[in-house]
């Protein structure tokens, strides 16, 4: 439900062709400039005023359009279209009661148009007012086309997608192809999670807008093309391009597809930062964190203080100050934006927030809550998974479809809960505990990766119980044997490691050969490509050994694998070589152990590469927000690696 803004007639001869050339091209920013100066000299200019509001609705200030339109209204007090751009222009900047008092000016002064009725009900609806709305949209008349779009809308609020989708098929069946039904259509399957048929319809949209509209330069600058912003014109708000790429991102992120998410928002028409709409800033701040999280922090911060934002931005900004420990600001945004926590939180989001929070300073009232949390859902599962058995006795398969559905999305809520209770005992280290809260939900989870996964990990550290590991490990990892580079190098190291400690030393080396082969080929098709999963299980291996006391064997396997060093070495490579090389240097000190001559050269020499190789590469990754940072010199592999070095040296003289 958007209305669209138009500007009134305007005499030519006013103004240049020059102002008329930029409106078309989008140039609002230098038609602003130019009219300023004319309005300064002529304040009253009916055109001038005009186009100074259009230009600044369209760079969506919204704010300054409603001033220019209510100066005209002033000034022309009989020109309807006058009051409906400033009507509008208030709906757009989200002042809906002044919205509302403006349309009613509107129908006391010029009579009932159903221009107006569109305006309020938009206004209802953007309110949550949907009874409103229905009443509203129910008094146009059946041969508005608009009708059945607002009848779909509606439907699409109140959750009922496959009648939306029914209402919006309608509509392009009457008046053809339109891309901004057919992006309401994408966005109801992309709710209904059918993201293939949601993709299908993007695809459309971007097609035609790619094949119409070449002048929007899709893709160039994801191909590396350097070409200057488009602007917000009214071609590309026509081509629903925008919305089209956005949506594409959001299902290519929930499918994990993150190089393609990215990639979907690059490939939108170019634009500048200012000129960007506030969902493209929301998801290029959620796909920013994890290659730069300041930056993704800085977006949602400052989309929470605009009016309005994105819905998600409010909830986003908040797990993710959870998921980086920064709890002090989750709390402090909570407490400080009531309002909100009330409108964007839902009742399981807030309770998962709260829960969360709270175990920084009391883990037993957290752990309380996530318990009072997961009992709801388990109980919610039960009754779902009962109701489903007796639907398809009773052979009624939509029924049993539609609540397979829910028990789905219920199971996807509880999910969250139960792994942030486990942490809590994870965190203590108290294993045991963590394999009996696992151990509860195995009726519901025994199916789900993330769940196995969780429980091989807790197997692994237990370290009595490498064959029960191995045994969740396994199926994980074959299960994308034939890209095994997709699989998590930690994954992979554990499940070697769990071969070697049962005994299954031939199946840890045919896994290593098979990485090996992989990360071969993937060398050769990207050469410059850092790929770290061989290196890493080698890694791991070598602190087994060490762990274990053979710190010759340990040590030497750990040195091979990060050779070549300007690919292998890594900040998370480092992290657990150091690790060995300490533990090294602490027993020799303490004269608990004894190594060879040659071992000592061979640390040397390690340390002597490592100086030469890490300079740039960080030893610890800091925290997005902190304001003390650590020395950028302290802050490299070389100054740690001549540190180790030189306490070798000490140590041995």
């Amino acid at each position: 439900m958007n209305a669209r803004i138009s500007s009134a007639r305007i005499n030519q001869g006013e103004f240049t062709k020059t102002v008329y050339t930029w409106i078309k091209d989008g140039n609002y920013k230098e038609v602003i400039a130019f009219l300023s100066e004319q309005i300064a000299v002529n304040p009253n200019s009916r055109a001038g005023l005009s186009l100074l509001g259009y230009c600044y609705y369209h760079l969506r200030d919204f704010v300054s359009a409603t001033n220019c339109y209510e100066q005209l209204i002033q000034f022309y007090p009989d020109v309807e279209q006058y009051y409906v751009n400033y009507t509008q222009s208030l709906y757009q900047a989200s002042l809906y009661e002044e919205a509302m008092k403006a349309s009613f000016k509107i129908e006391e002064k010029f009579g009932f148009n159903a221009q107006t009725i569109k305006l309020q009900a938009a206004i209802k609806y953007c309110e949550d007012d949907i009874p409103a709305a229905k009443s509203l949209i129910d008094q146009i008349g059946d041969e508005d086309p608009d009708k059945e779009v607002n009848l779909g809308s509606l439907l699409y609020k109140q959750g009922r997608y496959d009648e939306a989708i029914a209402k919006f098929s309608t509509c392009l069946q009457l008046e053809g192809y339109r891309p901004d039904i057919l992006y309401n259509i994408a966005l109801c399957h992309y709710k209904m999670k059918q993201y293939t048929n949601a993709l299908k319809h993007i695809g459309d949209i971007i097609e035609k807008g790619i094949r119409e509209h070449p002048e929007l330069s899709v893709g160039m600058t994801t191909e590396g093309i350097e070409v200057r912003s488009v602007g917000n014109t009214l071609t590309l708000h026509e081509t629903a391009l925008v919305e089209a790429f956005n949506l594409k991102a959001g299902i290519e992120y929930q499918l994990k597809n993150y190089e393609s998410a990215q990639e979907a928002l690059t490939d939108m028409p170019p634009r500048s930062e200012e000129e960007l709409d506030a969902v493209t800033l929301h998801n290029q701040a959620l796909m920013s964190m994890e290659t730069d999280p300041t930056e993704g922090f800085e977006k949602l911060q400052f989309l929470i203080q605009q009016n309005p934002f994105p819905p998600e931005t409010f909830a986003n900004l908040l797990l993710l100050y959870c998921k980086y420990e920064y709890y002090d600001l989750a709390a402090d945004v909570m407490a400080e934006n009531t309002h909100f926590t009330y409108k964007y939180l839902s009742q399981y989001l807030y309770e998962f927030l709260d829960a969360v929070i709270t175990q920084q300073t009391s883990p037993e009232d957290a752990y309380r809550k996530f318990d009072e949390m997961v009992s709801k859902h388990t109980d919610s599962l039960r009754k779902l998974s009962k109701q489903i058995q007796e639907a398809k006795q009773n052979q009624n398969e939509d029924l049993a479809k539609k609540l397979t559905l829910t028990y789905n999305d219920t199971l996807e809520l509880y999910l969250p809960v139960l792994m942030a209770q486990a942490k809590i005992y994870w965190d203590m280290e108290y294993y045991t505990q963590v394999e009996k809260v696992f151990k509860k939900s195995v009726e519901f989870c025994n199916d789900y990766d993330v769940w196995k996964l969780n429980v091989a990990h807790v197997l692994f550290m237990q370290e009595n119980k490498f064959k029960e590991a191995t045994g969740f490990y396994e199926p994980l990892v074959k299960k994308s044997y034939d890209k095994i580079l997709n699989v998590s190098a930690i994954v992979l190291a554990n499940l070697c490691v769990s071969y070697i400690m049962t005994g299954q030393n031939e199946d840890a080396e045919e896994l290593m050969r098979k990485i090996e082969k992989e990360e071969e080929q993937l060398a050769y098709s990207d050469p410059d490509k850092k790929i770290f999963h061989l290196c890493i299980v080698n890694l791991v291996i070598g602190t087994l050994y060490c762990a274990k006391g053979n710190y010759e064997f340990g040590i030497s396997r750990v040195i091979k694998s990060l050779e070549p060093y300007n690919k292998k070495l890594g900040t998370d490579t480092w992290f657990y070589a150091k690790r060995c090389f300490l533990s090294l240097l602490e027993n020799l000190s303490k004269q608990v152990i004894c190594i060879r001559d040659s071992i000592i050269q061979e640390c040397l020499q390690f340390f002597s590469q490592c100086e030469e190789y890490g300079k740039n590469i960080k030893t610890i990754i800091e925290a997005p927000l902190e304001l003390e940072t650590l020395h950028p010199g302290k802050n490299t592999v070389t100054y740690e690696a001549r540190l180790l070095k030189a306490l070798l040296l000490r140590i041995i003289r």
